[in-house]
């Protein structure tokens, strides 16, 4: 995907970055998790693969219990200026509703092939370094074509943790601090 999908479905009176795509690796490439609270409440989980975030809706958020697999449907590529938004995008705008950074860091790729091509492949493996996830985790497509949906799993590592929920007991914005609510009510 490029970004011209990104543009196409906006109007333009959004405050969500325009974006553009950046050429060139920073040392190591980032991730970030928003949770976004539109038609459905649900995670973007985005990578940074050439220049862009590429991103997935999971509805139930990430996890970090190996048992857990959570869908995760493939949605258009999104600028990198999108890993510090937040706020709301307006009524009647795509994507409309709430939008915090729910977390964010680097991410080490654990597979022998480079991200883009095991994005191609369907199947990426990857080390999370962030403020409330790490360790290993695997994204696999496991239907393709429109509605492409993928697999996120938390791989068996010292990171595990069956007992630990994140999203219910980390709600807060990895940034400013706010939840969905706090923002919600500032914006009222």
């Amino acid at each position: 995907m490029s970004l011209a999908e990104y543009r196409k479905k906006r109007s333009g009176h959004s405050p969500e970055p325009r974006g553009r795509r950046r050429r060139g690796a920073r040392r190591a490439p980032h991730f970030v998790i928003q949770h976004h609270a539109a038609s459905t409440d649900h995670y973007d989980f985005r990578l940074e693969i050439d220049g862009v975030l590429v991103s997935w809706a999971v509805p139930k958020g990430p996890s970090t219990n190996p048992k857990d697999k959570r869908m995760a449907r493939r949605t258009e590529d999104h600028p990198l200026e999108y890993e510090t938004f937040e706020g709301v995008i307006p009524e009647g705008e795509y994507g409309a509703g709430r939008v915090i950074v729910w977390d964010r860091g680097t991410y080490d790729n654990d597979s022998p092939h480079a991200m883009a091509q095991s994005l191609e492949r369907g199947h990426l493996s990857f080390t999370l370094d962030g403020e409330k996830l790490r360790g290993g985790y695997a994204l696999t497509r496991i239907r393709q074509g429109k509605g492409e949906t993928w697999l996120l799993v938390k791989k068996s590592d010292a990171d595990a943790d069956a007992r630990r929920r994140p999203v219910r007991s980390q709600p807060e914005s990895v940034l400013s601090g706010r939840t969905l609510d706090d923002l919600s009510q500032s914006e009222s």
